[in-house]
């Protein structure tokens, strides 16, 4: 059949542009923004691709396959300027800009059909130009819309680190015939149902045909460019502090067919400025036997010491990666300076597993974060790795609490390239979500490091959801924010810190004003045991329950795990965000006149390494408890409530339907349904199939395909690369309802993954959606 679209008025609403992203640059006096198209053309997702090693790779391109684009860029001036688009190529996808860091100029890349540019803008003049000659590959480098590991600025500015392509190359594959063969013996591999892998030898040239890249020192101006190593895997290419020496991440064989490309045997080398071999920092082996919920072991995270000249500092993990074994410490920080012919030296032994840091101002300091998997708590410490023995608790709090989350350190870009927390002697400056009982407020704190004290210094409106973005220029006066409220599109504002003023600097249009008058509450009620529930209610415009009635509901949500029902009870959300309606959203059903309990709560608590004994019946108790309040409060229709989903939201949903007789119909997008088809754990479960057969069976919807009785809509992506929601698990779970007398549907997306972007598949989707709602609750269009 032919893609379906729903009617002009919700087209409309998709073809809206969205909001552009936005970039600040070193320095705070220049403000990027990246345009970008929300639902490209199917035939941007049609393009020929190659899937290797977890990797979608466009062959022609040389780079990862594009699922968006991203149409232009704007600049501004702060704190006054207005955007100024910059003036490119047409019909071309750029990529985030790369700020140097004089904090006026900033690369980024541009796709060609002979392959990847770079550019150079200067914020200032708000005018950009090629790099000559230069062509990049971004397919081991990270996110194609990031180019943050493809190029980087030296940190003097002068020139840039890029990973070039090969001449010659793009395009040149051969596939030939060949039987898939795997073999093992001994071999404990309990890591994830990971999509895309290589399978052949062939597989595996064409991979490292398509990764290899040059690593190039090259002049912004005029293109020249020095070779600083010989061709082949890198990831990541850094320079020291001091410009004197680079890090260069790079894989080699042997390749896996068990794991994605991180997984690969790789090497990590400290090189000269030209490109000498200085020393190998690691040679590590292929990685695919990590225990579950793991690390592998060697070094982890090997990075420079920002506020040092060359100093490298890593992580290792000393239970062997495997958060079962008990040990005293987890793992052990090290640190190696120039010129790296020492032996590493211990720094901090962690109790538990370092997750990361952040450099501090002054040298050797880092705030470092560990996470107890059994308390599920995160702790960071103020160390000196010189005198680690005085290390200071600054935060410590659970995993899953959100009133006391302290917030995220500022970080800033200094004029010599280095990157640490942002610092005026012992002060930090935090910025959070600030979860409350009444909403999210975000916030910014001023924290003394001597004693732990928290200044505020701006906190949003409760009127309006406003978040801060950083400081205005070298002064702690001002801020820039995106400014929101349910009446007003986000816009950037610089805001005076005193109250004094505040000047807005774009004006984005509200892409459905049709919306504006919408009914949206932040609900709070108790599950039936203590546990408190909250969901965000969007009610029709003009909506009164004295006239109108009862309301068909759609119950849309997403399970999460908590070890405790207070934190699991918290409010996340606020009512006063803009509604900007994204194609996966399910407010979409209140412009067809259904109640909608968004991000309804469905908490599954309990101990992690047990709690999924219960997930049935937790989830069971949370859609009853959701349906009860709605109903008692008059609004919802008991008798037509439909409950929906995606990914682990979509499995929630086949579950609730095959195990309760609460909703009319169901919606489950790109969700997974058989258990078995995941042995070796699923979201946060830490057992595998073998260990806990039962509770895998219990959960799988697809061996209660029989008691499905509600009609279920399965969507799923033909090409969905998320790890176990491969679209067989629809496939097998239509196929299953279909032999045992239930009713379902099912659309398969071509081209799309685990999220759906192209134009012709959200709108195909938002029609199905209607149809099958307005057919099994018989809402009628308009009603």
């Amino acid at each position: 059949m032919a893609y379906l679209s729903p009617a002009q008025d919700i087209v409309a609403i998709i073809d809206a542009a969205p909001t552009p992203a936005v970039s600040l640059g070193p320095g705070r006096r220049f403000a990027a923004l990246v345009h970008y198209e929300a639902h490209p053309p199917v035939a941007l997702l049609a393009r020929p691709y190659v899937a290797l090693a977890g990797l979608r790779i466009d062959p022609v391109l040389g780079g990862r396959q594009r699922i968006r684009r991203l149409t232009g860029l704007s600049v501004i001036a702060l704190p006054d300027g207005e955007a100024r688009r910059i003036d490119l190529p047409p019909d071309r996808s750029v990529g985030i800009p790369v700020w140097a860091a004089d904090g006026r100029r900033f690369a980024f890349t541009v796709d060609e059909p002979d392959g990847i540019a770079v550019w150079v803008a200067d914020a200032e003049a708000a005018v950009a130009a090629e790099v000559p000659g230069l062509r990049v590959r971004d397919v081991l480098g990270g996110d194609p819309a990031s180019a943050g590991s493809t190029i980087r600025w030296s940190r003097d500015g002068g020139t840039l680190l890029a990973l070039g392509a090969p001449p010659g190359t793009a395009g040149l594959l051969v596939e030939p015939i060949e039987p898939q063969v795997e073999e093992t013996a001994g071999k404990r591999s309990q890591m994830a149902t990971y999509t895309d892998l290589l399978r052949t030898s062939a597989d595996e040239d064409a991979f490292e045909l398509l990764a290899t890249t040059v690593p190039l020192r090259v002049d912004p101006v005029t293109g020249k460019a020095a070779e600083l190593a010989a061709p082949g895997l890198y990831c990541q290419l850094s320079e020291s502090p001091d410009g004197q020496h680079l890090l260069c991440y790079r894989l080699q064989r042997p390749f896996s067919y068990r794991v994605p490309f991180p997984y690969f045997a790789r090497r990590i080398e400290a090189r000269t400025a030209t490109g000498g071999l200085e020393r190998v920092i690691a040679d590590l082996p292929v990685s695919d036997e990590v225990p579950r919920h793991g690390v592998p072991t060697g070094p982890r995270m090997v990075s420079w010491e920002e506020a040092m000249p060359a100093s490298l500092v890593w992580t290792e993990a000393l239970d062997g990666g495997d958060p079962m074994t008990k040990v005293e410490h987890r793992d052990q920080m090290y640190r190696l300076a120039a010129p790296f012919d020492g032996e590493p030296l211990p720094a901090l032994r962690m109790q538990e597993r370092c997750v990361g840091w952040y450099d501090m101002a002054a040298p050797g300091q880092l705030l470092i974060t560990e996470h107890d998997r059994d308390r599920r708590w995160l702790t960071s410490r103020l160390t000196d790795l010189a005198a680690p023995e005085a290390s200071r608790v600054i935060f410590d709090h659970s995993v899953d609490e959100a009133y006391a989350d302290p917030g995220s350190p500022l970080q800033t870009v200094h004029p010599d390239g280095t990157r640490t927390v942002l610092q005026d002697g012992s002060h930090i400056y935090l910025r959070g979500d600030g979860a409350s009982p009444d909403g999210d407020r975000p916030f910014l704190d001023r924290l003394d490091l001597t004693d732990l004290a928290t200044e505020r210094l701006f906190r949003s409106r409760a009127d309006a959801y406003e978040r801060v973005l950083g400081f205005v220029g070298d002064g702690r006066e001002a801020v820039l924010i995106w400014h929101e409220s349910r009446t007003e599109p986000p816009n950037l504002v610089v805001t005076q810190l005193d109250g004094r003023a505040s000047r807005q600097l774009t004006s984005l249009p509200d892409p459905h004003p049709q919306l504006t008058g919408m009914d949206k509450r932040m609900l709070a009620y108790d599950r039936g045991d203590g546990v408190q529930l909250t969901g965000m209610l969007h009610l029709p415009p003009g909506y009164d329950p004295a006239t109108d009635g009862r309301l068909p509901l759609v119950v849309w949500a997403y399970p999460h795990d908590y070890g405790d029902p207070a934190t699991a009870g918290q409010v996340r959300g606020t009512t006063e965000r803009f509604t900007w309606l994204a194609a996966s959203d399910p407010v979409w059903f209140v412009l067809r006149g259904y109640a909608v309990l968004q991000g309804a709560t469905m908490p599954v608590i309990g101990d992690p390494e047990t709690m999924n004994d219960t997930y049935v019946e937790q989830i069971t108790a949370a859609a009853a408890g959701h349906i009860r309040a709605l109903t008692d409060m008059g609004i919802a229709d008991p008798r037509r409530v439909a409950v929906g989903g995606h990914s682990y939201g979509a499995f929630m949903t086949a579950n609730l339907l095959a195990h309760t007789d609460l909703f009319a119909a169901g919606i489950a997008r790109s969700g997974a349904y058989n258990r078995s088809l995941t042995p070796f754990g699923f979201q946060t479960e830490r057992r595998n199939f073998w260990e806990a057969m039962p509770v895998y069976d219990r959960v799988s919807a697809f061996r209660y395909a029989d008691q499905i009785g509600a009609p279920l809509l399965l969507i799923h992506g033909a090409q969905d690369a998320n790890s176990g929601t491969f679209p067989i698990q629809s496939e097998r779970l239509f196929q299953a309802i279909q032999g045992t007398g239930g009713t379902a549907r099912l659309v398969l997306l071509p081209h799309e993954s685990h999220g759906y972007v192209a134009r012709e598949s959200v709108l195909h989707v938002l029609a199905e959606q209607f149809s099958w709602l307005e057919r099994w609750l018989g809402v009628t269009p308009g009603q």
